[in-house]
């Protein structure tokens, strides 16, 4: 089996987009906004919210960076993360205004040039992330009749939403994102895949706003 390997320049650039997004989605979720929000602004609301933010970061970016770094080695390609300043720059801003457009940065790969390789490399990230949603999404259900607590039900659908639209968007197939690559390697599985995350996206936000559980 193909040794996976990493670097501290790798660790350096991943641990800092990994704590920036935590900060943003911790702001987004807590609804924080600079021209201010109804309630006001709590940032103790954000300092308590960070452990689900981190939650959603490791699995929704960086479990979805890492598939496609572990497919790549896979295959016998150099790949590690690097980071994008401005990207992360950026989606601090859009944070403080109240939604998130996060470009943090991508997996560089050296060497891999088969459509095929691409294109199986770039679907593990939405897989991935379509894999923890659909688990968040179940254990949030089989939370109600076990722990019945609303807390519980609000993170695990949170976690679902943030990895569905992490699937989601990847997939659109337009410049450096997953689906161009994925859509350059077979259409059939371009449509399969994104017509799934799309689903399942529709089915979180149905969840979200049109489910009401009893507790």
């Amino acid at each position: 089996m193909t040794r996976i390997t990493t670097s501290r320049t790798e660790l350096l650039h991943l641990g800092i987009a990994f704590l920036v997004l935590t900060f943003d989605i911790a702001i987004v979720r807590a609804q924080i906004s600079v021209t201010g929000v109804s309630g006001g602004i709590s940032w103790p609301t954000v300092v308590t919210g960070l452990g689900i933010a981190a939650v959603a970061t490791l699995t929704g970016f960086v479990a979805h960076e890492m598939a496609h770094k572990i497919m790549a080695q896979r295959h016998g390609f150099w790949a590690e993360f690097r980071m994008s300043l401005a990207g992360l720059f950026f989606s601090v801003a859009t944070a403080l205004f109240g939604f998130l457009f996060a470009l943090p940065g991508a997996t560089v790969i050296g060497g891999m040039g088969s459509t095929e390789e691409w294109g199986r490399t770039s679907l593990a990230g939405p897989v991935t992330n379509l894999v923890f949603g659909a688990a968040f999404l179940g254990a949030a259900f089989a939370s109600l009749p076990l722990v019945g607590s609303a807390e519980v039900w609000v993170t695990l659908t949170f976690l679902a939403f943030v990895n569905a639209v992490f699937a989601g968007f990847n997939l659109i197939p337009l410049g450096a994102l997953d689906g161009r690559k994925v859509l350059r390697w077979s259409r059939a599985i371009w449509v399969g895949s994104f017509g799934a995350a799309a689903i399942f996206l529709v089915a979180v936000l149905s969840v979200l706003f049109f489910f009401t559980p009893t507790f």
